[in-house]
């Protein structure tokens, strides 16, 4: 069982994290994380979803506002975008399993009851999750992660990653103790604001192309 006793402000989410069970008892218990400040302000924990022994596992930074809205990742207009291009890729959005570095929406007001923007996680916040996001890579077992956006990177290989330098290429690296490829590619929203949206998506396509070729 879960010790959930830490404080917020120790800001680590290991205490909530249960040792055993499969990706129902994580998300169960994910709903209840108090590991740092970010779950006050959230409508609630959007933990990952989709096949439970994935080959692959798509990595994205935060929920955004529909994904709070509704508890699920990637349903949102980047989430479109997401499945439609790995559809081009030859990449069954069904087979995949899409979670996120950060489970609660953080974002900032311009006036109270305006839009809700988003607001990239720090470092620090990305590092409080990440025992969640080890316990998933541990229960889904994928043979492929797809890293999407810099925030991810960081996360995961350092402060010293730079998505435009790896992109689109496969890395062999060590990510939470354990041994993982990883192809790394823009977040979706990027190409949302892209001037230049529909040569962003064609790049956001050859990337995902290289990760269906490294499954095979």
């Amino acid at each position: 069982m879960a010790d959930t006793s830490a404080p917020e402000d120790a800001y680590t989410a290991q205490p909530f994290v249960p040792a055993r069970g499969g990706l129902t008892a994580l998300r169960r218990a994910a709903a209840g994380c108090h590991g740092c400040p970010l779950h006050r302000d959230a409508t609630r924990t959007v933990f990952g979803a989709g096949k439970a022994h994935a080959r692959v596992m798509l990595v994205g930074e935060q929920p955004g506002d529909q994904e709070d809205r509704q508890g699920k990742p990637f349903v949102g207009p980047a989430g479109g975008l997401l499945d439609r291009a790995l559809a081009d890729a030859g990449l069954d959005p069904a087979d995949a399993y899409v979670t996120n570095a950060v489970k609660h929406f953080k974002f900032t007001r311009s006036e109270p009851r305006k839009r809700r923007i988003h607001k990239a996680p720090t470092l620090r916040e990305t590092t409080a999750c990440g025992p969640w996001l080890a316990a998933e890579l541990d229960r889904v077992e994928p043979e492929l992660i797809v890293v999407l956006g810099a925030t991810v990177g960081k996360a995961l290989l350092g402060s010293s990653f730079r998505v435009t330098r790896v992109r689109g290429t496969v890395l062999e690296e060590e990510v939470h103790g354990r041994p993982q490829r990883l192809v790394p590619t823009v977040h979706p929203s990027a190409v949302l604001r892209a001037d230049d949206r529909e040569g962003a998506y064609r790049g956001l396509v050859a990337d995902l192309k290289v990760a269906a070729q490294a499954l095979g």
